[in-house]
């Protein structure tokens, strides 16, 4: 992913744009449903709206709810794939797929005829793959806990408040039939190699993690910047590349493309309203609205996004790329 001039992408005024885009986001009614289908999720209000941009220089802008914690859902899958590509480096593509799935995010339908291989790391058929992987070398307390504090480390959380929502997991638990599914079906292919119940409770904790816009943004800061963390490599620069790629290609599901052709940045949505985008060079973001789209996107977070992408000019194909 190419980066944006950074003299260009530092002239806006970032903390006037965000605040007046979360003001504008407070004054329209069609917000989305939020995911009823996982009763803690449906107990959120629609009216809840939170922003927050990092940028490549620390500089930190919020504004409505960006510090109130939310469930990052499928987020957390960025952070899962980046730990299983650690893991077992590209002999995880001999498991997952790298192409759009063109389907809803828990569809089967594609299972059968690719033989139990996932279109993508982002669907949930390919998080359940990235979760066995990861099981492959620990047990599921420890899988669970390696990930909290990879995120932690990640959004420099030095105090812990990032945190696994119990509640939301057993209501995954209780609820996660489609996902079960999957994973049988997946068993059945020899694509999951260990019991199915464990596999299932490490993709169940994983997103279940809850954390703030502001945290979300500080996490995602590695992708922005190269693969890096405070001068630390986290990932390789060609790896934050790639993984970049496949949030633009499939973080939306079947919803990817016009995301894409609406925001023009890589992004990874969750169910929980929540949506990372990358700003390669300049920023991480990360914007969270409980109501949802048709897709399962969050519809006022990618509302949000177009127009700070449209008074930033920080679209990927805008033609100020190096």
């Amino acid at each position: 992913m190419d980066t944006i001039a950074a003299s260009d992408a530092n002239s806006p005024d970032i903390a006037g744009i965000v605040a007046d885009i979360a003001t504008e986001m407070r004054g329209i009614s069609e917000r989305g449903a939020v995911a009823s289908y996982i009763p803690p999720l449906a107990q959120v209000s629609p009216d809840k709206f939170g922003m927050a941009v990092v940028m490549a220089d620390g500089a930190v802008h919020v504004a409505g709810d960006a510090d109130e914690a939310f469930s990052i859902q499928s987020i957390s899958k960025v952070f899962a794939l980046t730990q299983a590509l650690g893991a077992v480096g590209d002999q995880l593509w001999q498991r997952v797929g790298r192409e759009p799935s063109g389907s809803a995010f828990n569809s089967i339908v594609q299972l059968e005829s690719e033989h139990g291989i996932p279109r993508n790391p982002f669907i949930n058929a390919g998080a359940i793959v990235l979760c066995d992987v990861l099981l492959g070398r620990c047990e599921p307390r420890e899988a669970i806990g390696q990930m909290l504090r990879f995120v932690r480390m990640l959004a420099g959380d030095d105090d812990g408040s990032i945190r696994i929502d119990e509640t939301v997991a057993l209501a995954e638990q209780d609820t996660g039939f489609r996902n079960m599914a999957l994973a049988n079906y997946m068993r059945a292919f020899g694509n999951i190699r260990a019991p199915v119940e464990r596999v299932l409770g490490v993709y169940f904790h994983f997103c279940a993690l809850a954390m703030t816009c502001r945290e979300l943004a500080m996490a995602g800061r590695y992708l922005m910047d190269g693969g890096r963390v405070d001068g630390h490599s986290i990932v390789t620069a060609n790896r934050a590349r790639r993984i970049n790629a496949l949030m633009m290609s499939c973080g939306h599901y079947d919803n990817s493309g016009d995301f894409a052709f609406r925001v023009g940045l890589p992004g990874k949505s969750g169910v929980g309203g929540g949506i990372l985008s990358v700003v390669p060079g300049v920023a991480s973001i990360a914007v969270w609205s409980p109501g949802l789209n048709a897709s399962g996107n969050s519809q006022l977070g990618t509302l949000a996004l177009e127009r700070l992408v449209q008074r930033t000019g920080w679209s990927v194909f805008e033609p100020r790329l190096r």
